[in-house]
């Protein structure tokens, strides 16, 4: 774990009640997409939950099925070529896979809001900034266009955009990816959501951005209350971010646990390689550790567990039987035969 990670962890991942209400509840959630050459399990039986005023970072590197159970949540996806995500999507209660095309509208955006991947292709670029947070607010809210412009300065005002007044009249062209990214976050917050699903909101800026950017949102999220659904690859940035840390490998989630908990003592192997892979201070020169071979087409999944031809711990069981996600210690969940509360066992010569 690198030292930057350390200290995000220590002094900045803010602790969640240990046994907060779910403000959205996922059970079992499931989308496929249909292509030429055979069906693709993109998101396969996953479930967590997201507390009031917790983040819950969902990890994972590109491919694994982040993004996609993002969309899954707002049915945002294009049916066909992915199919209606299957399980529950519980917000507040209510299954937002079972809300009609109506109801569903009145959540999006308003009570659920979603910071896109790429600034730069989310604003759309005939538009003003301003008219695009306008129609955001007079969309979901009723109130008159005077008010959803003083509300679209407020925003602007608020991500720390100088001169928001000016600003409403920029196009999206006319700045910079930080600023645009500002733009997003101040779009998603017009509504007052009580839940903010960011998508990679850092993956494009700068170091000194991308850290304004997690500041602006841990000071929102404080603000406000908010619970966060933190999507990213980047370890770092989900130490400084996360309450809580879900990993997610070949569309299923391998390991659960507070952020504290899982960078301190991961239990699943592709957790732990994932920290061994990064840089250490104080390393002697050489190659970085990598997870050996790579990862599995999705047309063309493993049997067993998903990750057991990468492991250096599987055995018979895990090339034919495919763990569940268990709790092995307080609150602590892993999807592996091999581990437990102690972690896993050492490696026999005969497995390294």
């Amino acid at each position: 774990m690198s030292e930057e990670a350390k200290a995000a962890v220590a002094g900045e991942a803010t602790n969640a009640p240990e046994a907060a209400e779910a403000l959205l509840e996922v059970r079992e959630l499931a989308t496929h997409f249909r292509t030429d050459d055979g069906v693709v399990p993109a998101v396969d039986g996953i479930s967590f939950s997201v507390a009031r005023g917790e983040t819950l970072a969902l990890l994972g590197e590109s491919g694994c099925g982040k993004s996609v159970t993002a969309l899954s949540i707002l049915r945002l996806l294009d049916y066909p070529p992915a199919s209606h995500p299957t399980g529950a999507v519980l917000f507040e209660g209510r299954d937002l896979l079972k809300a009609s095309e109506r109801e569903l509208r009145r959540v999006r955006g308003n009570r659920i809001a979603m910071i896109f991947q790429e600034p730069m292709t989310s604003l759309n670029p005939v538009y003003t900034v301003g008219e695009q947070i306008v129609e955001a607010v007079t969309l979901h809210q009723r109130v008159s266009r005077t008010e959803a412009i003083e509300r679209a300065i407020e925003g602007l005002r608020r991500v720390q955009i100088p001169e928001p007044e000016k600003r409403l009249a920029n196009y999206p062209h006319q700045m910079s990816g930080g600023m645009q990214q500002r733009v997003m976050i101040a779009m998603a917050l017009a509504c007052d959501p009580d839940l903010l699903m960011a998508d990679e909101p850092t993956t494009a800026l700068d170091v000194t951005v991308q850290a304004e950017i997690l500041d602006l949102l841990a000071a929102l999220q404080r603000e406000r209350g908010l619970a966060m659904l933190f999507i990213t690859h980047d370890l770092g940035v989900a130490a400084r971010v996360a309450t809580r840390v879900a990993v997610m490998y070949a569309g299923r989630i391998v390991e659960s646990a507070a952020a504290r908990e899982i960078y301190a003592r991961p239990l699943h192997p592709y957790t732990l390689g994932l920290f061994r892979s990064l840089p250490r201070m104080g390393r002697r020169p050489g190659r970085l550790y990598q997870i050996p071979g790579q990862v599995p087409s999705p047309l063309e999944f493993p049997a067993g567990c998903r990750f057991h031809p990468r492991c250096a711990w599987a055995d018979g069981r895990c090339r034919v039987e495919a763990p569940r996600l268990v709790e092995h210690r307080a609150r602590h969940a892993a999807a592996c035969w091999r581990t437990g509360p102690e972690g896993l066992p050492p490696i026999e010569e005969d497995e390294a």
